[in-house]
Formats: structure tokens, sequence, C-alpha cells
């Protein structure tokens, strides 16, 4: 029989728990509503988590573009090929930072986390990037931030905590270096490979500031560049005073639809690596 501070317990927990959800959904919620809503609903702040007078035309004038589907496809082949890069070159060095034994190792580490918290500017890089011919190129999108130091630290921190005596079992087997990361680690890896793919795909998904740098020419452009350029072109029609109704609707939700472009994508993936994202940040905290 449950006591009565089992009980309590229980309750409290589920009302605590019912408000991280309500204050997490609540904002996603009114940001699909107002994506939906009519300008003069949205202005006069009546819209919460239903549309108010439904009105489509900022989704029929983004998604009635071509440009918009050759900048999402775009999108698809940065990220994919970008998060294809990171995974190899993190899993990689992550690998060779756990082995104990690697001279070097220390200074291997340190020029890592280094870099967490210095790099060489903008202008440098601007001009590193120009010296090497990847302007205009996908190799600008998916080069300059193809390791993140972070996420480095916990697959090392998780390859640490994978028991040796499987490779020292594996290499008496014959197996080499390479036989036992493709054979024998990375099959035990699996969540902390997927949370990786996760972390990378989000962060490549939604970066723009990379490609508007890099990137002059608009065929070329993530979807992101195109929504960031769509506000800003609606922000400017709306500042000289003289709109038509399409363009004033535009302007009022147009955050909102960008919003709902980009995040829906990351949230129809997510479902299927949940339950790796839990397990492997978890997996890869046990050592520092």
């Amino acid at each position: 029989m449950t006591s009565p501070g089992r009980r309590a317990f229980h309750v409290l927990n589920a009302i605590i728990l019912t408000g991280v959800v309500v204050v997490t959904l609540y904002p996603f919620l009114n940001i699909v509503a107002r994506s939906f809503s009519r300008e003069d609903e949205i202005i006069a702040g009546r819209v919460t988590l239903l549309p108010r007078g439904f009105d489509l035309t900022t989704y029929r004038l983004v998604m009635s573009d071509d440009l918009f589907w050759t900048n999402y496809r775009n999108t698809v082949i940065y990220t994919v090929v970008a998060t294809a890069i990171s995974i190899v070159l993190t899993t990689c060095y992550a690998y060779v930072l756990s082995k104990r034994h690697l001279r070097g190792r220390g200074a291997l580490v340190g020029i890592a986390v280094f870099t967490m918290f210095f790099s060489g500017g903008l202008i440098p890089n601007y001009v590193l990037i120009n010296e090497l011919g990847l302007r205009n190129t996908l190799w600008a999108v998916v080069l300059p931030n193809a390791i993140n130091v972070f996420n480095l630290l916990v697959m090392k921190a998780f390859f640490e905590s994978l028991p040796v005596e499987l490779e020292e079992q594996a290499a008496v087997d014959g197996l080499g270096t390479y036989g036992i990361l493709l054979r024998i680690v990375l099959p035990l890896s699996k969540a902390i490979v997927a949370t990786m793919v996760l972390f990378y795909a989000v962060s490549y998904w939604n970066s723009w500031f990379t490609a508007f740098l890099y990137l002059d020419r608009a065929e070329l452009f993530p979807v992101t560049v195109y929504l960031r350029n769509l506000i800003a072109g609606a922000t400017d029609a709306t500042s000289t005073g003289s709109v038509d109704t399409d363009v004033a609707q535009v302007a009022a939700n147009i955050k909102a639809v960008t919003m709902v472009l980009t995040v829906v994508p990351i949230l129809t993936i997510y479902p299927f690596v949940q339950r790796y994202f839990v397990s492997g940040v978890m997996l890869g905290a046990v050592k520092g």
C-alpha cells in the first residue's frame, strides 16, 4: 500500500512536470498559431494557442518561390555532408585522445581545448577561406566548424568508459587499430554517435552566418539565409510606410513562418534518435 507521503510526492511530481510541459510547449504552439494568423490579429496581440483569422499568404509566398526549394535542397546537402565529415573527424580524434598511453596526448587535448576559448577572429578566417579558394563552394560551409570541441570531449569520455579488456582481446585475436575501432568500439557506441549526429545536424541545419559570410550567390545559400533575407526585405518594406496587404501580412508573421519551416524538419527526425539521446549524453558524462 502506497504511503501518504509517496502519493503526495507523485502528485507534486505530476504538477511540476505538467508545468514544465506547458512552459515548454506554449511558445512553440504560439509561434505556429502566429504563422497561420492574419496581420491585424497578430498586431493586436490576440493570438495565443490557436490561429486567429486563418491566413496562408506568407506560406504561399515563400513556398511558391523556386529559390526557396533550391536553398532548402542546399540545406539538406550541407547538413548531410557536414554532419558526416564532423562525425568521422570527431570520432577519430576522440578515439585517439582516449588512449592514455599515447605520447603527446596532453598536447593534443590542450590544442583542442585552446580553440574553445581563442580563435583567429572573423577577418583572418575570411582571408584564409578566400586564399584557399573555398568561397562560394560547399567546403566553405562544411569545413570551418567540422569539429566541435564540446562534442569531442563528450565522445572522448565515452570511449574512456569502455572496458580496455575488450580491445586487448581483439588485439590478441589479430585486429589492428582500425579493426578494433570499426568492429568493436563503434558497434558499442551507437548511442553516443547518434547523439553527436543529432547535435551536429541541428547545428548545421540552423546555421546561417557561415554561409552568409562565405557565399555570394543566391542559388548556393541554405534556406536559413533565404529566410533571413526575406525577413530583412519585409522589414525594409514596412519601414517605407507604403506597402500593400500581402507585404503587410508577410511582415507581420514572417518570423513565425521561418521558425516553423526551419524547426519542423528537425522535430520530425528527433523522435527516431530520442531514445539514444539521453543514454548517449549520460554515458558520455561517466568520466571527465
